[in-house]
Parts: structure tokens; C-alpha cells; sequence
């Protein structure tokens, strides 16, 4: 055990909120050109979302990131249903499947349709749907992704093909089409 006392809390939100802009805006980097959300905005979103989770104890920095996955999704699935509304349905929140193996070509999706894709494989097997999460939306690595849920890197490589090639069919994408990064 160490006698370094721990960060100042100052310090400790300023890299949580670092980190949290940091995959906010590479998220947004993959949205269409005109998205209206912006990186700053969309963290603070997350973050109160999380803030209002006072009764979980954070295990770990990764498990802290994985619920900001879970609270980033959430934020832009309400943004995208708040401008849906806001435009009678006809317009479309469109996100490109960078990260879920599209290539360097990745086509458009609806972020609706991604959701609700993601509901539905998380009826058939919640680690799978889990795992997009935390790749696609928490920017985790093979590694990280298997150390937050208590799994092998082999299992998560396994759940996150299938779930892309999953995903991509449940879209409307060609999997036969699909490369992508796996790191």
C-alpha cells in the first residue's frame, strides 16, 4: 500500500473530463457533417448523467469509462429522437460505422437504427451488445473491452465480429463488404 495520498478531486475530474472530451469528439468526428451536438456539450451531458449515479462505487478508471459509454450512447440516441421530433421524423441522424469494420469507405447509418439494432442484440446476448458499446462508443481497445467485462481478449474478439457482421445485416449493410481495425 502507498502513502501517496490521491489526486486532489480537482485534478481527478480534469482528467476524467479530458478523457471524456477526448472520446466525445472522436465520436463526433464519425456523425454526419452538420450534427448541431458538439464535443463540449455532449460531455457535459454524459457527466451529469453520471454525476446522478451517486449510489455506484467505481471500480476502476475502465469501469468509470464503460458507464460514460453507456451515458454517451444514451445522450445522442435522446438528441437524435429530440431533432427527429423537432423535424416531424424526416430527418436522419446519420453516423458512419467506423469502428464496426466499415472500411475506409464507411457508409452512413441511422444512430435510431444503431440503437435499436443494439436493443435487439442485446435480447440475444447481452455481452455482445455490451461489447459495441464499449468499443464503438467508449473508443475501448480488444483489451480494455475484455478487462471491464471479466473476459479473454479471444471471447471479445469473437463477440465483436459477430456483432458487426450482426449489426451491419440488422442495418441494412453489406457484411460482405466489411474489413475493419480489430484493435
Amino acid at each position: 500500500m502507498s502513502n501517496t495520498p490521491p489526486p486532489p478531486t480537482s485534478a481527478l475530474l480534469d482528467v476524467v473530463y479530458q478523457e471524456l472530451r477526448r472520446l466525445a469528439a472522436d465520436y463526433l468526428r464519425r456523425e454526419r457533417p452538420d450534427h448541431t451536438l458538439q464535443p463540449t456539450a455532449l460531455v457535459h451531458e454524459a457527466y451529469m448523467r453520471l454525476a446522478e449515479l451517486d449510489r455506484i462505487e467505481w471500480r476502476d478508471q475502465t469501469h468509470f469509462y464503460a458507464a460514460a459509454a453507456g451515458a454517451i450512447r444514451r445522450v445522442l440516441v435522446d438528441h437524435a429522437r429530440a431533432h427527429d421530433a423537432a423535424k416531424r421524423g424526416g430527418g436522419w441522424h446519420r453516423i458512419t460505422l467506423t469502428g464496426l469494420g466499415g472500411g475506409p469507405k464507411d457508409r452512413e447509418i441511422d444512430i435510431l437504427a444503431l440503437d435499436e439494432a443494439l436493443r435487439r442484440l442485446a435480447e440475444l446476448d447481452a455481452r455482445k451488445a455490451r461489447v459495441v458499446e464499449l468499443r464503438y462508443f467508449a473508443g475501448m481497445t480488444i483489451a480494455e473491452t475484455a478487462r471491464t467485462l471479466d473476459v479473454g481478449t479471444t471471447t471479445v474478439e469473437d463477440d465483436w465480429a459477430f456483432a458487426r457482421s450482426w449489426l451491419r445485416r440488422q442495418i441494412g449493410g453489406d457484411a460482405a463488404s466489411a474489413g475493419g481495425t480489430d484493435s
